[in-house]
């Protein structure tokens, strides 16, 4: 099968290699075939950032596009993606006569290195981060560095000095990336693939169906921070390999007066970026999904179709009632997120069809009303929400081990509408973590709607939710624990709608203070 040759940018050279397996990751392209080093392997997961690199990508109007840098995970990205775009690692920062980056100048007053395994990704962290925001003129604040930097793993160190050297860039002599001549260099690179090569990557959604529909075991893949880990974890090969992250239809985000209409390409940072454009109070449950680098390559469509029980995204989405549309050559189909699902990491998808996309329904008051003010509740005092009486609120509850860069025991997410007597007019609960596949808690949902919401009817939510789902135990959560959290967090929810502030773990973080309005831990 014909072999494509994989072009890329790097020190404002164009590289071109050739016979590069489908399933070769950029790790070992860097590491055993430009014999670039200093990007180190740590996990091999995607969870510990040593692998980070930056890749860039042209964006924005084609009369006058713009470079996006982004920092991903090496280790778990297949080499062939990188076709087309630019990429700097760490041997790639330093200036003329050896100078340092501002990323590397920082780290290294700051005293952020001691054993130096985890620098060089904490440092190409740094350089995303100095690209998008210094260059930019917008200011890292002490926020905005742990939340970048949430994809990097220090374990001598300590965050204290990494953090002071991301605040610290912006006061050292300026660097520049010669965008001009890079955004020119990008552009000759733009080409559609072969169609029939061992690795497909159509540019248009027409391409990507008929390429779906001549070569149907093809493995899928999207940003691979999934598939990728079969690669390096379970030594796994792919004879063909076709990527949808290319089809331009399927990488926009589209408003509509009823829905946002998400490509199932868009990644999981710009995807939950306008969910929480939308839904300001999912701020935190956003940021707290993985790292940044995996939210970089990782697709809200990938998240979706992997139909792993522990995804944060499904149960969000099956709270806000999504929508997903199949396609191929033969059509489009439409059904709830829910229904998506036949069993573990097994759905209704046909051997011809895509997930194009994701239907979120727009949110009926875009902005939330303040939470009633301590013994008040919501009966007492309701706020108009949507275009009539009543009162909303939406909750999403992540609980994990870490609270960042780590995978849910369990995850709940909870919409609740009430009318303007104070009973329940409706109320989705998506659940992950506590079944074979991200779910609906359908029976725990009818025992609440229509009924007055008080503190008894919670009770009898709470106990009905545990009922509803038999979890397994694992090396996150037992069994028990897990169907405990459910009528904890069905607790905690409730006191929420009374007006209770403090018992959520943002409250008690200064910095977070301010998101903390939205999702908890």
């Amino acid at each position: 099968m014909e072999g494509r040759t994989i072009r890329f940018i790097r020190r404002g050279e164009l590289v071109a290699l050739s016979n590069v397996p489908p399933t070769r990751t950029l790790l070992e392209l860097l590491r055993e075939d430009l014999a670039s080093t200093g990007t180190k392997e740590g996990c091999g997961e995607g969870g510990c950032g040593a692998c980070t690199v930056v890749l860039g990508e042209l964006e924005g109007p084609g009369d006058a596009p713009r470079i996006r840098y982004r920092a991903i995970n090496a280790c778990i990205r297949l080499a062939h993606s990188i076709d087309g775009l630019a990429l700097w690692t760490v041997e790639d920062l330093a200036g003329p006569q050896g100078a340092l980056h501002p990323a590397q100048e920082a780290m290294l007053r700051s005293h952020g290195s001691q054993c130096g395994f985890c620098t060089p990704g904490f440092v190409m962290s740094l350089f995303g981060m100095y690209q998008n925001h210094v260059r930019r003129g917008q200011p890292v604040t002490r926020e905005l560095a742990q939340q970048e930097l949430s994809g990097n793993l220090c374990r001598c160190t300590g965050y204290r000095p990494i953090l002071d050297a991301a605040q610290a860039m912006a006061q050292l002599p300026a660097v520049a990336v010669d965008e001009a001549a890079l955004v020119a260099q990008l552009q000759l690179l733009q080409r559609e693939a072969s169609s029939d090569a061992a690795y497909m990557a159509p540019a248009s959604l027409d391409g990507l169906l008929a390429a779906r529909a001549r070569h149907p075991h093809a493995q899928l893949v999207a940003g691979c921070t999934d598939v990728g880990l079969w690669v390096t974890k379970m030594h796994r090969e792919f004879a063909q390999v076709l990527d949808v992250t290319r089809a331009a239809e399927l990488r926009r985000v589209d408003t509509h007066a009823d829905h946002l209409h998400i490509g199932a390409a868009v990644t999981l940072a710009d995807a939950f970026a306008a969910l929480v454009a939308e839904r300001p109070q999912l701020a935190t449950f956003a940021a707290r999904f993985a790292g940044l680098p995996v939210r970089h390559s990782g697709t809200l469509g990938g998240n979706i179709a992997n139909g792993s029980p522990i995804g944060d995204s499904m149960p969000l989405l099956i709270a806000l009632r999504a929508s997903i549309v199949l396609a191929s050559t033969r059509g489009e189909r439409e059904m709830p997120l829910e229904d998506f699902y036949t069993g573990y990491r097994q759905t209704v998808l046909a051997p011809d069809e895509v997930l194009a996309w994701i239907k979120v329904p727009r949110a009926q008051d875009p902005h939330p009303h303040p939470l009633p003010q301590a013994g008040e509740g919501v009966t007492s005092s309701p706020s108009p929400a949507g275009g009539g009486s009543g009162w909303g609120l939406l909750r999403a509850y992540k609980i994990s081990k870490r609270y960042d860069d780590d995978i849910s025991a369990v995850c709940l997410v909870i919409d609740l509408r009430l009318d303007g007597r104070g009973a329940v007019a409706d109320i989705s609960i998506g659940a992950g973590g506590v079944a074979a596949t991200p779910a609906r808690a359908r029976r725990t949902e009818n025992l609440l709607r229509g009924q007055p919401w008080t503190e008894s009817a919670v009770q009898q939510a709470a106990t009905m939710l545990r009922q509803e789902f038999q979890p397994i135990s694992d090396m996150r959560a037992s069994a028990a624990y897990r169907s405990q959290l459910l009528g904890n967090l069905m607790r905690r929810f409730w006191l929420e709608t009374q007006g209770a502030e403090h018992i959520n773990l943002e409250r008690a973080i200064p910095e977070l203070a301010p998101q903390a309005a939205g999702s908890a831990a």
